[in-house]
C-alpha cells in the first residue's frame, strides 16, 4: 500500500539519513524528502536513494532554482518540491523526468504552475489556509489535480483535510525534527499512519 503521506526532513543529517528512512519506511511512509538547507542535503539524498531507491521515492524540497534541480536530479532524486510556484524550476524538472510539486496558495498559483507542467500541487502554508481554503479552490481546478496539504499539518486533523479535497499530506515535525532518535522517528510515523489510515478508510 502505497500512502500519500510525505516525510519531510529537514535538517537530517547524512549520517542518520539511511537510518531515519529506513524507520519511516517499515512504518508504511515510503515518500520522503530532504530540504536542501538540510546539512549536506545531496550527501542524504544520495544516500537514501542508493539504499532504498526501490522500496521509496526519495526527492528534494526547497527547490528554488533550475540549477538545484540539476544538483537533486544527479544525486538519485526522484521528485522536486518548491516553496514556491517558479515555472523554471517546474519546467527542468519535467525535462529531467522528475516530478513536479511546485508551492501554491492561491488560484493563480495553482493554474500558472499546471500550465508549466506541474505534476501536482503543494498547498503551503497548508495551516493558513487551511482545509475551507482548500475547499474553496478545489472548487475551480479540474477535479483530477492532485493537491498536497504542506506546513502544520498534524495527524488529529488528516481528515478534515482529506473531505476538503486534499489527495496527499507533507508532514515535518510531526514525523522528524533535528534531534530526534530513530526510535522517536519509528513511533512518530506508527502513529501518524494509524490517523492516516483511519481517515482514509
Amino acid at each position: 500500500m502505497t500512502r500519500n503521506i510525505m516525510s519531510i526532513l529537514r535538517g537530517v543529517e547524512p549520517d542518520q539519513a539511511v537510518s531515519i528512512a529506513g524507520a519511516l519506511i517499515d512504518a508504511g511512509i515510503t515518500i520522503i524528502e530532504v530540504p536542501l538547507n538540510s546539512p549536506d542535503p545531496l550527501v542524504s539524498i544520495r544516500r537514501m536513494a542508493d539504499a532504498y531507491g526501490v522500496q521509496a521515492r526519495i526527492g528534494a524540497g526547497t527547490v528554488l532554482t533550475p540549477d538545484q534541480v540539476s544538483d537533486v536530479a544527479a544525486a538519485g532524486a526522484t521528485f522536486v518540491v518548491s516553496p514556491n510556484m517558479e515555472p523554471e524550476v517546474i519546467r527542468a524538472t519535467k525535462r529531467l523526468g522528475l516530478t513536479a510539486y511546485p508551492g501554491v496558495m492561491t488560484p493563480s498559483d495553482c493554474f500558472s504552475a499546471l500550465a508549466a507542467g506541474a505534476d501536482a500541487l503543494k498547498l503551503f502554508p497548508g495551516e493558513v489556509v487551511g482545509p475551507a481554503g482548500l475547499k474553496a479552490i478545489r472548487a475551480v481546478l479540474p477535479s483530477d489535480v492532485p493537491i498536497w496539504a504542506v506546513g502544520g499539518v498534524s495527524g488529529a486533523v488528516l481528515s478534515d483535510w482529506f473531505a476538503a479535497g486534499a489527495q496527499g499530506v507533507g508532514a515535518g515535525s510531526a514525523l522528524f525534527k533535528p534531534g530526534d532518535t530513530v526510535e522517536v522517528v519509528a513511533a512518530k510515523a506508527r502513529a501518524f499512519v494509524k490517523q492516516y489510515d483511519e481517515a482514509v478508510a
